[in-house]
Formats: C-alpha cells, sequence, structure tokens
C-alpha cells in the first residue's frame, strides 16, 4: 500500500486502460475518482455494458476507495463540479490520469481526409484533445496545491514511435500526437509548482473492446494469434495500470517531467509485471519483430 492518503482521479475509466489504471491505484491503497459516460441504466452511446460504478467497486475491491462520477468531459461545467466535489470531500488531487477518449467507433482506417467522415474526425478530435485540455484546465490548479503532484495524459504510441509512423488517418493521428505534445507543455508549467507531467502509452491492449472483436476472453485470449499471429505481445489494463502506479509512487518522479513513456519500457525501469508475470514491451517488439517481417514471437519480448 504505496499511496495511502493520496486522491487520484481517472478521467475516462469505464473500461480499457482508464479502468485498469483505476484498479491499480486502488491496489496501491488510493481514493480513485473514476469518471465517465456510462452509468447503470444510462450507457454512452457506445451502448456497451461496463458502467463507472463497476470500476469504482473494481477499485474498492482491490484495496482502495471507488468513487464514481458520471462526467462528460467536453461540458466544462461538469468537469467543474466534479474538481469541486474532490475538492469538498477529499481536499487534495495527488494524481490526474486524463485516459478520456470515446473515438474507437469514429475513426476510419487508411483513409485520407477527403474519404475520412468528416463529422465523426471532428468528433473525434474533440473528444480526444478537447477533453483533456477541458479536464487539465479545472483540476490542474487543485493538483498543484501540493507539491508532487503527477498528471499522467494517456495515448496511443510513444512520440518516437507516432513521428515515424502514421496512425491510421489523419483524425487519429493528430489525435494520440497531440496528446503526447500536450503532456511535453504541461510539463514545463508544472516544473514550477514541483508538479510532474508526462504522457503514457499501452502496448497492445487487451481490452474489453478488442478481446471482443477477437472473439476471445481474457482466458483464452491466446487463441485470437492463430490469425492475428502478433497478437502475441498484447497486455492487460491491468500492465499500464501498474505503470502508473509504480509512477505515483516514486519519490523522484520529477525525472521523468515531459518525458513519453510506454509500459513495457517502465516495467524494464520498475520491475512490475502483467497479470501473467511477464513484462511485454509491445512498441519494442512492433519495430523489431512486426515491420521486419519477422514470425511472431515474443521471445525477449515479454
Amino acid at each position: 500500500m504505496k499511496l495511502e492518503g493520496k486522491v487520484a482521479l481517472v478521467a475516462g475509466a469505464t473500461r480499457g486502460a482508464g479502468r485498469g489504471i483505476a484498479v491499480e491505484l486502488g491496489a496501491a491503497g488510493a481514493t480513485v475518482y473514476v469518471t465517465g459516460r456510462s452509468t447503470r441504466g444510462n450507457p454512452s452511446e457506445y451502448a456497451r455494458a461496463e458502467t463507472i460504478e463497476e470500476t469504482a467497486a473494481l477499485v474498492t475491491a482491490a484495496g482502495g476507495k471507488g468513487m464514481a462520477v458520471r462526467v462528460d468531459h467536453l461540458v466544462s461545467a461538469e468537469v467543474a463540479a466534479l474538481v469541486a466535489r474532490i475538492r469538498r470531500e477529499a481536499g487534495r488531487l495527488d494524481i490526474l490520469v486524463n485516459d478520456i477518449w470515446g473515438g474507437e467507433k469514429l475513426f476510419e482506417w487508411n483513409k485520407p481526409v477527403w474519404d475520412h467522415d468528416l463529422d465523426n474526425g471532428l468528433r473525434l478530435l474533440r473528444l480526444g484533445i478537447d477533453t483533456h485540455l477541458i479536464t487539465a484546465h479545472h483540476a490542474l490548479p487543485l493538483l498543484i496545491e501540493q507539491p508532487g503532484g503527477l498528471l499522467v495524459e494517456v495515448t496511443d504510441g510513444t512520440a518516437d514511435y507516432n513521428r515515424d509512423h502514421y496512425r491510421l488517418s489523419p483524425f487519429y493521428d493528430l489525435a494520440k500526437v497531440a496528446v503526447n505534445r500536450m503532456a511535453w507543455a504541461h510539463a514545463k508549467d508544472l516544473a514550477g509548482h514541483g508538479a510532474t507531467a508526462l504522457s503514457l502509452t499501452p502496448g497492445w491492449l487487451r481490452s474489453e473492446m478488442m478481446l471482443e472483436a477477437f472473439g476471445v476472453t481474457e482466458e483464452n485470449w491466446r487463441e485470437a494469434t492463430a490469425k492475428v499471429p502478433h497478437f502475441v505481445i498484447s497486455e492487460t489494463p491491468r500492465f499500464v495500470g501498474r505503470a502508473v502506479a509504480a509512477l505515483a509512487a516514486d519519490p523522484d518522479r520529477a525525472r521523468w517531467n515531459g518525458q513519453s513513456l510506454s509500459s513495457g519500457g517502465l516495467a524494464q525501469v520498475y520491475g512490475f509485471t502483467d497479470l501473467d508475470g511477464s513484462r511485454p514491451d509491445a512498441w519494442r517488439y512492433l519495430v523489431e519483430v512486426e515491420e521486419t517481417g519477422r514470425a511472431a514471437d515474443a521471445t525477449g519480448y515479454r
């Protein structure tokens, strides 16, 4: 229990990486406010079963205190009310994780801007960029009231990888690259307040939606490698959660200020593992194995 007494906000914690991060912060003893738009009896346009109440219950079961708050992070007033509630109930904010997304059903693979649905593309940018800025605007003043605060901007791909790789479409590409740059910019502002900002990417995530798309569960996920061999490098959402917990518990975390990090890279530094005891290093694998045409083999990469 390295984070007892600490208060975290995981914005966008209904499912996927956000849920994994919230649970691992709870397992370390933190009080975790989890937000999203899907609540019991009131799902978002995703129309999926996962809810923020379910995430909060998992946080509490792991050893922390989960607090579910329905928030649309595109609505400034709702985010302001959320932060006011955290101030009123907890009196502090030590960790802010910006994992808001919601664009999986909006981007169209390998389509130039003139072929991509424009409304969907612009909505994707609002969900992937505006939400993070709105949340930072309202939450960071509370975070910096005490030194040592941590802001984690969650994205897809490290800055190095995204610099040289086209990410599916102009809209998706911009959304994910922007978050890396956003963390770098926040780091400049936060350094003078004794706080740390960084961007963090999971690897090939075995989220609820990914497992469903491949027709497998977490228990039999390896069966998907018969059709998608490189899925062998995939990881659970709890792996990136352990990366955030390790960062939050590190008294020397300021060394990462402004950097773009990955779950696999941090596992090599902090020594944590995924639920199966492995340390998948997806971004190195993608470059060194998949892109070079080698047969799928995670040996030496997990």
